[in-house]
């Protein structure tokens, strides 16, 4: 194992060239959101502009859009059908399938703030583009046993789980150290041969060849958005690198390494105790420039 350092994350970091235009910075499709739980969809998507994505999508419940779009007025809102509950319904695959063919994303975020809702299994199942699984994609995962069986293996993907969600999707109990934490990111990698986070006090990423330990962030980040934010972030990151199997690793690495420093850099400013997820956000641009410049 390797800690993920300021230099590394340098070199990672996603050239721009001066003369680009948005078609070059990659497509992010958000799939998010839901009645109980409307900012996360907000929190992923906007940390994904903020990131130096080209273009975001947000496809969110139809009865949220009118809200959110003027609350992030530089995504694309796409409503979707929902249900009784507030959750996006089974019956929005069919448009989701034609946002897809119609804009082309990079990827696709797919989980934060969905709650149970019953696309999740189909979207796991059918969409064909690299995926950033986190939240409650995890979860739906995780209720289908040796979900693992059936993971197209060749589809790109980002897994980014907590202790909990970790300890659903293998089976297995609640990792308790340093060790059984590597253990269990490097399994979840050869059971999904796609990249891999095991988040928490020293973020672990994980690619076939390389787990890395993330060298920034601490409890300020221990609030509820944050992984929205950092799930955006990723995307953001990815995009840029082309959403392929080879740039994962890298988008993972400088992602989590910029989120942790963004909530270090909120919390300087004010106290562990008070940083919000949306903070991080506001906290990016200068973390950016930090790494950037090569000094702290």
């Amino acid at each position: 194992m390797q800690l993920l350092t300021l230099q590394q994350v340098k070199q990672w970091l996603p050239a721009r060239a001066p003369a680009a235009h948005k078609g070059d910075f990659g497509r992010v499709l958000v799939v998010a959101g839901s009645r109980r739980m409307c900012g996360a969809g907000l929190l992923c998507a906007k940390s994904a502009l903020v990131a130096g994505a080209g273009l975001v999508y947000w496809a969110l419940p139809k009865s949220m859009q009118s809200a959110f779009a003027a609350a992030l007025p530089e995504a694309i809102t796409l409503p979707l059908p929902e249900n009784a509950n507030g959750d996006i319904a089974a019956a929005a695959w069919p448009f989701l399938s034609e946002i897809c063919t119609q804009y082309k994303p990079s990827l696709v975020v797919l989980g934060p703030g969905m709650g149970q809702s019953p696309l999740l299994p189909i979207l796991l199942k059918r969409l064909s583009f690299p995926l950033v699984v986190d939240a409650d994609a995890l979860n739906a995962l995780s209720r289908k046993t040796r979900w693992y069986n059936t993971w197209p293996q060749q589809r790109p993907s980002i897994f980014t789980p907590h202790a909990m969600e970790m300890a659903r999707l293998l089976g297995e109990p609640l990792a308790t150290g340093k060790q059984q934490r590597q253990a269990q990111v490097t399994q979840l990698v050869h059971l999904t041969h796609g990249v891999c986070l095991f988040k928490g006090a020293h973020t672990l990423v994980a690619g076939a060849k390389h787990v890395f330990e993330n060298t920034t962030g601490g409890s300020a980040l221990a609030k509820a958005g944050s992984g929205d934010v950092l799930a955006g972030l990723i995307a953001g990151l990815w995009a840029q690198l082309g959403g392929t199997a080879d740039s994962a690793l890298q988008a993972a690495g400088c992602g989590i390494y910029l989120h942790g420093l963004a909530g270090d850099l909120a919390a300087r400013a004010k106290s562990n105790y008070c940083v919000l997820a949306s903070d991080t956000i506001a906290y990016l641009p200068q973390a950016f420039l930090g790494v950037q410049g090569g000094s702290l």
